[in-house]
């Protein structure tokens, strides 16, 4: 199992543990994030010793070489000396090291190919560290929504007998009932004290105050009051002027 596929084992283990404890999702993201980058930290360590093991066998792969190759050299120059028996064995240890040499490769090969997987794998894992950032002020963001809507809906759903509705209404009934009885006492209380028949008689000398003052002002102005014509039934002669009797009668003459 590589270091990866632990990390990814211990994470997800992390994330289920704190899951179903149910805890505050700010929380469990922040724990989160801190959990990815100790595991960034400690895979960074792994590929660092991965890299170092794959210069050692560079380095193992090119001494073989170059070992070998100073071997082909003092077989050169035994036989350049004419002794083909020190030449035989220069050239003997020079197929060792070429052997060394291949071996060296070849795990070289298998470990470069094995470190630049373990550097994308490295890169790749920083990158989500890096998308989890930016998305955790989002998610908390949600979650606080989420359970604010969660947190109305219990209300209204407790508020759904209209219990709290219909004692409003019960009080705003009670208050106008008070209001009421009290404007029916002070009614009573004027009625009963005379101040009800006082307050009509202010009111007709406040009128009549008024319509002097109206008065006044139009024969300030000069204009006159309306004459108000009442109609005069037709009399006949007798009854205009009717004669008293005075015991004269028309044949008598008046003395002179």
């Amino acid at each position: 199992m590589s270091i990866f596929q632990r990390i990814g084992r211990l994470l997800r283990s992390n994330i289920n543990s704190m899951v179903s404890a149910a805890e505050d999702p700010e929380k469990i993201l922040n724990q989160l994030l801190i959990d990815m980058r100790e595991q960034f930290i400690t895979a960074k360590k792994q590929v660092a010793v991965a890299i170092a093991d794959e210069k050692r066998l560079y380095a193992k792969m090119i001494q073989a070489q170059k070992s070998s190759a100073d071997w082909e050299k003092k077989a050169m120059l035994a036989l350049q000396s004419s002794k083909e028996d020190l030449a035989r064995e220069a050239l003997e240890r020079k197929t060792e090291q070429d052997g060394l040499a291949t071996q060296w490769q070849k795990q070289w090969t298998i470990q470069k190919q094995a470190t630049e997987q373990l550097r994308q794998s490295l890169h790749k894992l920083n990158q989500k560290i890096g998308e989890a950032k930016r998305k955790k002020d989002l998610l908390i963001a949600r979650a606080k929504r989420a359970e604010a809507q969660k947190s109305i809906q219990q209300t209204m759903g407790g508020l759904n007998d209209n219990s709290a509705f219909d004692a409003f209404g019960e009080m705003t009934e009670k208050v106008e009932q008070i209001e009421a009885e009290a404007e029916a006492a002070t009614d009573l209380a004027a009625e009963m004290t005379g101040e009800d028949l006082e307050g009509k008689f202010a009111a007709l000398e406040s009128d009549s105050g008024t319509n002097d003052a109206l008065a006044a002002l139009k024969a300030k102005m000069g204009i006159a009051p309306a004459v108000e014509v009442q109609s005069v039934p037709a009399l006949g002669v007798e009854e205009e002027f009717p004669i008293p009797e005075i015991g004269v009668s028309t044949g008598d003459k008046v003395e002179q």
